[in-house]
Parts: C-alpha cells; structure tokens; sequence
C-alpha cells in the first residue's frame, strides 16, 4: 500500500500530463456563463477521466480510493463505477491507458474484495457485473466474461418468494427487496440475454421487471420507490426519492426494448424519466438533486447513465430526446462552470457550488459521468 506522499507524487504526475493536453484551469469564474465559454466536451471528458486517475487510483492496491485526501479505505460497489468511467474513457478514446489499468482492476479489486467478485450484498455485485460485462465487450477478454457469469449465478440465489418475489438486497436479510439489487440485475439479465441468447437469462429478466414493476413502481406517475419489507413488515418505503432509482428503472425499460421490441418498456421509460426532470425533489430548478456524499454521491451518476442510454434508443420520440438532452447539457454546464473546483476537478454533491476539501469517489464519479456522458452525446451529434 503507497504512503499518502507517494500518492500524491503519483497523482501529480498524472495531473501534469492532463494539464499538457488542456489548460483547464483558464475558466473566468466569475464573469463565465453558458454562452460565453466553449465547451469542449470531449476535451473536458478527457480531462475530467484524467483527473479522476490522478486523484483517487492507487496504484500499488489497483483500485480506487475512497476520497481525494488519500484514504485507502476500499469500498466494492463504487468500484463498479469507476470501471464504468474507464470503459466509457476507452470507447471515447481508444487509449489502451484504460484498458491497462482495467485489467489492473480486475486483480486488485478481486484480490480486495477477499479473493473474489462474489459479496453478501446483491446489488453491489449487479453494479460489478453490469461493468465487468462492459469490460469484456470493449477487451473479449474471458476472464471477464467468466467473472460475470459467476457473478450472476450468486445472484439468482437471492430471488424468493418474500412480498411475491424479486431480489434481496443482501444476503442476511433475505426479506427486503429494493430497487437497487433488482434494477442491476434486470439489466443485466437483459445484456447477458441479448448477448449470448441463452432463454433463461430471458425469463429472469422478464420475471424480475415483471415484480419489480408492479411492486416498487408508481405506475401513474413513473415514480420508482426504493424498496419494500425493510422492518420485515410488509411496508413499502414510499417517503424516500433517490434518482438512481429512477435511473436504473429507465435502464431496465430499454434494455427490456432492445430484447423484445415492445414499444411499452419504452414508455414505461419515458413516465419515469419525464416524473423524475420535473419533480421538484429530484431536480430542483432542473438540476439534479445534491444527495450528499457517500452512497448518495453515486446516485446522480447512475441516473445520467441510464438517461443517456433512453437518449440513444431508437425507440425514443425526437422531441423527448431532445429535452432530455436539454436537460442533461444544462446539468453538465452548470457542473463544469459552477460546481466544479480547479486545477484538481473536483465535484461536489452539489452541481450549483464547488466542494471545498474532501470530494467521495462516489461524489467524483457522478461528475465524470456526465461529462464522459455528455461526449458521448457529443459523438452521437446530440450536443
């Protein structure tokens, strides 16, 4: 494990190298706006993706810190994400530094998380499948692919019949099911099928939408709840709202299209999108809702993800693609001149204001997911 001084050497340098390629620090703050600053979207990217590197990769552990101040502290589901950004920073670039460091990865965070991917937690695992599956698509290597496979596998246990089925959230109670645990695993079955073809991978996919949907959905205003049965009470938690629950519905509903055809998934999406734009809770003022840090500094990131893949579905309306790019881009522009803090880009919780001190890997990968996000827009002519 590196000394925190090796570290920051280490985080230096890469930071330099950033810096040769962009001068990101030249932003006039304070007289700067929307329509007088270029933006660049790769370019920004590729040097938020930078950023994230030289800040919270270490790399004697080949993982991912648990903050910008050095902590070592190792965390599994975050993880998943930032192998996410480096799969996304890849398909942009096509630098084999990811992929380098993606197979640095697979050994340290396996190694960490106790010799393997398998965990107590079912959805943490479903976040690490989702991007190892990524991973495997960008590399063929079968490594991953097999890393994946036994992870779905452990997954499948968690299903029971407790509230009519679905997928615990962890493996000591086995009576709570939540959104979480079920959102990763239904995309996933629906990727594994879509891949691969195998019928059961279907069926799973088609059973745990099916549950989830009438369990944990609101279906008159697409409102996804974040869970059911957590005191073992039959209740539904229907006060708290997160946009990564939201996110990962609308996921699912377009994976589901992308194997079926079914233009209902696509509007499933859509309630669930257009609830989660508007609502005052969720996106204040049009930007998304600052869920503090630690868990919640990951969820605005997963809600951009899966907001993206509606963008790009070819099931979507034009005129709901285009506001949702809309809103995306006003997110994104607001987080690069207002909630960012330079030279290291760091982003807080909050999009409107600039974090002071330590920034979580989960808040800094929410940020460098819209902003490798908004390339890939970019790439698709939407921005």
């Amino acid at each position: 494990m590196t000394t925190f001084k090796s570290y920051i050497s280490y985080s230096l340098f890469l930071l330099l190298c950033c810096s040769c390629q962009k001068n990101y620090d030249n932003i006039d703050l304070g007289s700067g706006s929307s329509t007088s600053y270029t933006y660049n979207w790769p370019v920004i990217a590729d040097s938020s993706t930078k950023a994230l590197i030289a800040a919270y990769w270490n790399p004697s552990g080949a993982y991912f810190n648990a903050n910008n101040q050095g902590s070592t502290t190792f965390n599994y589901w975050p993880q998943a994400h930032a192998l996410d950004v480096l799969v996304d920073a890849f398909m942009r670039s096509k630098d084999s530094t990811y992929t380098n460091l993606m197979a640095q990865w697979y050994n340290g965070v396996q190694t960490h998380n106790g010799g393997s991917f398998i965990g107590q937690f079912y959805d943490d695992m479903g976040w690490n499948a989702l991007a190892m599956l990524r991973a495997y698509d960008v590399t063929g290597n079968t490594e991953w692919k097999n890393a994946v496979e036994s992870v779905w596998a452990n997954i499948q246990t968690g299903w029971n019949t407790t509230e009519g089925g679905g997928i615990a959230w962890q493996k000591n109670q086995l009576y709570y099911k939540n959104t979480p645990a079920n959102g990763p695993a239904c995309i996933l079955a629906a990727r594994l099928y879509e891949h691969f073809q195998n019928p059961a991978d279907l069926t799973w996919a088609q059973n745990i939408y099916t549950w989830w949907k009438n369990t944990l959905v609101n279906q008159a205003t697409g409102l996804v709840y974040d869970g059911i049965n957590g005191n073992n009470n039959g209740e539904l938690d229907a006060t708290d709202q997160f946009t990564y629950d939201q996110g990962l519905f609308i996921g699912a509903a377009v994976e589901m299209y992308n194997i079926t055809g079914n233009a209902l998934y696509i509007n499933d999406a859509v309630r669930t999108a257009e609830y989660t734009i508007s609502s005052a809770i969720l996106a204040p003022s049009g930007i998304l809702n600052n869920e503090g840090q630690g868990d919640g500094g990951l969820f605005k990131g997963v809600f951009v993800r899966y907001l993206i893949q509606l963008i790009l579905s070819k099931g979507l309306d034009k005129g709901a693609q285009q506001n949702y790019v809309l809103f995306l881009k006003n997110n994104a522009q607001t987080l690069w001149l207002k909630g960012t803090t330079r030279p290291g880009l760091f982003y807080g919780s909050s999009w409107n204001t600039p974090p002071t001190g330590e920034t979580d890997l989960t808040t800094e990968l929410s940020g460098a997911m819209l902003m490798e996000g908004t390339a890939l827009l970019k790439k698709n002519s939407l921005f």
